[in-house]
């Protein structure tokens, strides 16, 4: 039994001024799109992606960390994409899934769309979009960077894996836990395969 199921299931009660969009293009990765977008957007606004950890939801990490509270103070749009936990128990962002991490596919297509959905709507700097995310947060931001550099102009990872650690949930696991056996130079030729 892992200590962290049923975690995601105490957050909905979290009152939060994000606003769930059901509709924003193809949803290959089945996630939940989340946003925030201040009244007062700043002059070529900038968008921040922001992806959960493990056990978390959006409500959650952004009552924690104060994101949305970022956002209106700054003037940026604020994506919060969130798992769900038919797509992994744990609500986790599944990183490691070669289903989920390729380019146009899964969880990583899903959040590519909510990007375009967002930044369209709200006149959004293509050249101000960024993303960051908390531990499998964080190595799913990995992926973004990774499979959608035309896309993002920067990325901070918290607590996260590089992209091409793990192929697999055991993989994922093992990285977790030991690290990668793979050196840099090899992380990053993943990266640009």
């Amino acid at each position: 039994m892992n200590a962290f199921n049923g975690l995601g299931a105490l957050a909905p009660a979290v009152p939060t001024p994000l606003v769930e969009t059901t509709e924003f293009g193809a949803n290959p990765g089945a996630l939940k799109m989340f946003s925030y977008v201040p009244e007062q957007l700043a002059r070529s606004p900038a968008l921040v992606v922001v992806l959960h950890g493990c056990g978390q939801t959006a409500a959650s990490y952004d009552l924690g960390a104060g994101w949305s509270t970022l956002a209106r103070h700054y003037g940026f749009a604020l994506l919060m994409p969130e798992q769900q936990s038919a797509n992994n128990g744990n609500t986790c962002f599944n990183w490691f899934d070669p289903e989920d991490i390729a380019r146009g596919q899964g969880e990583a297509a899903s959040i590519r769309e909510m990007v375009g959905h967002l930044a369209g709507a709200h006149k959004i700097d293509p050249r101000r979009i960024f993303v960051t995310g908390l531990s499998a947060g964080g190595a799913m931001t990995t992926v973004m960077l990774a499979t959608y550099p035309d896309v993002f102009a920067a990325g901070a990872v918290i607590a996260g894996l590089p992209f091409g650690v793990a192929g697999n949930l055991r993989e994922a696991l093992g990285g977790m836990m030991q690290g990668s056996a793979l050196s840099a130079p090899e992380l990053g030729d993943r990266v640009r395969a």
